[in-house]
């Protein structure tokens, strides 16, 4: 198709990069820093999703809801009373204020200074080698799609008579919703109802599959939803959103469960279902750019679409929606782009970590039982309850397991699943672990500073060990230290 297209003979800049989110920003940085000359265009703000209305925002909002729930629970740190006052509007005004304290490392001018030529405005690609934008034309060797996704709104009707909100709109609240619904139980949903429910609204967190967090497995979901309706959370599943109305100033969502029809009222409804690959308005379909069954645009092991100079990374190809593939996936792009003539490189999603945020966080890497059983891949299960290690009993954290999954009668790591109080940060050790190949000996062999929660991985080790002991061998050290107390 590229021959539709005249191929110019030269190039005004290396790599065109178009989105500033995660993957657009480190290609560009990547590229510029090899001294290849590179023009990053976007539309809106630098830094995309995550910085403005996704990973950074959430987080802050995140930690505002767990003061408030220490607070409320302060008894169980030997405090008899504790109260705390706030105002939401102040508490959004907090998660503004750390967009914008980290906004200068995703900036222009940032980026500027590092070589990379940025440029705000409207992409259009016009061929596979350029763009225009802002009324100029600009070529370049390879072009990098990295326009990320935003959050899908399904035809509920009637949604357009009340008040909804998503990922990118929930910032602007600046009035707490007394009676707030969650639609979606996958991370976003599940870490922001918690935290409303936290703030004080009176939450209802509504899921169509049968379990929320349906990626993780069965009874991971289960600890997170009996802790959501610990904190007062209404959790609804295998429910299915079919309408919006109004009764008078009333707001009600309607809902089928079982065969009955509910009505939940409420005064805010956040919609959490999931996220579409921004793949229109710029040119992509009309220059004849193939996208896959689910819109996301369809790239080879090397992140070239079926043009060959134009590659994707990040949320806008997948296969997954997470800032750190996105980056991960940025490498790739820039060093094909620059070098592929020379050497090419296949992307290796072999070990990809994701945490949900919610409090206990959950974390995964690899294999997890559920997976591993569909797909009859050999494991074995090792299985470390955090409950009874030292520093989370004294944090008041005992809550929360390990799991990893292992080669029948072998170390290696095949996955580990952690849930608890910093699980995010424990799972490095794994991610680790399985990138360098080292296997359970290795992180049982290591010294783990006590008291800390990163103990819970070295004990989980020892489950391990304990269940793999080769018990013949021990059988014969049992007869050596008889023989050595001179007893037959």
């Amino acid at each position: 198709m590229s021959g539709q297209h005249e191929k110019p003979r030269h190039f005004d800049t290396n790599i065109i990069v178009i989105g500033a989110g995660s993957g657009g920003l480190v290609t560009a940085l990547i590229a510029a820093a090899v001294k290849a000359r590179v023009t990053l265009i976007e539309r809106h703000k630098m830094g995309g999703d995550c910085l403005n209305t996704g990973c950074v925002p959430s987080k802050a909002l995140i930690r505002s809801a767990k003061f408030l729930s220490d607070v409320a629970n302060s008894k169980k740190y030997g405090v008899h009373t504790a109260s705390a006052d706030f105002d939401f509007a102040e508490i959004m005004e907090r998660v503004q204020g750390i967009i914008k304290r980290i906004e200068p490392h995703d900036s222009v001018e940032r980026f500027t200074s590092l070589g990379v030529d940025c440029i705000m405005g409207e992409a259009r690609i016009v061929s596979p080698w350029a763009v225009e934008v802002n009324g100029q034309t600009i070529t370049a060797r390879n072009l990098v799609i990295a326009t990320g996704a935003s959050p899908f709104v399904p035809p509920i009707k009637g949604l357009d008579q009340v008040s909804w909100y998503n990922s990118d709109t929930l910032w602007d609240l600046r009035e707490q919703p007394k009676r707030m619904v969650v639609l979606g139980g996958g991370p976003i949903g599940c870490e922001l109802a918690q935290s409303f429910c936290r703030l004080g609204s009176e939450t209802s967190l509504i899921e169509m599959s049968p379990r929320i967090m349906i990626r993780e497995d069965e009874e991971i979901s289960s600890m997170i939803q009996q802790r959501f309706e610990a904190e007062s959370m209404q959790v609804l599943t295998g429910t299915r959103a079919v309408e919006c109305r109004r009764d008078g100033d009333t707001q009600l969502l309607i809902c089928e469960r079982d065969g009955e029809t509910l009505e939940i009222p409420f005064d805010g409804l956040m919609i959490a279902i999931g996220r579409k690959p921004n793949v229109e308005g710029f040119g992509l379909q009309e220059l004849g750019v193939e996208l896959r069954k689910n819109t996301t645009v369809a790239t080879d092991d090397f992140l070239r679409t079926n043009f060959p100079s134009i590659l994707a990374v990040g949320d806008v190809t997948g296969p997954y929606q997470f800032t750190h593939t996105a980056s991960h996936q940025a490498w790739f792009a820039a060093v094909n782009s620059l070098f592929g003539v020379v050497k090419k490189f296949r992307v290796d999603y072999s070990v990809v970590p994701w945490a949900t945020f919610t409090d206990p966080e959950v974390a995964r890497v690899g294999l997890n039982e559920t997976e591993a059983k569909e797909k009859k891949i050999p494991h074995e299960v090792t299985t470390y309850d955090i409950g009874t290690m030292d520093r989370a009993v004294a944090d008041s954290a005992d809550f929360g397991l390990v799991k990893v999954l292992t080669v029948p009668g072998k170390d290696k790591i095949l996955g580990a699943t952690i849930v608890g109080a910093h699980a995010g940060d424990l799972l490095a050790e794994y991610v680790f672990a399985m990138k360098h190949k080292l296997g359970m000996n290795k992180i049982l062999g290591t010294i783990h500073t006590y008291p800390t929660m990163a103990e819970a991985n070295k004990f989980a080790a020892g489950n391990w060990k304990r269940a793999n002991a080769p018990q013949r061998i021990l059988g014969w050290v049992e007869k050596f230290h008889r023989w050595r107390r001179g007893k037959q």
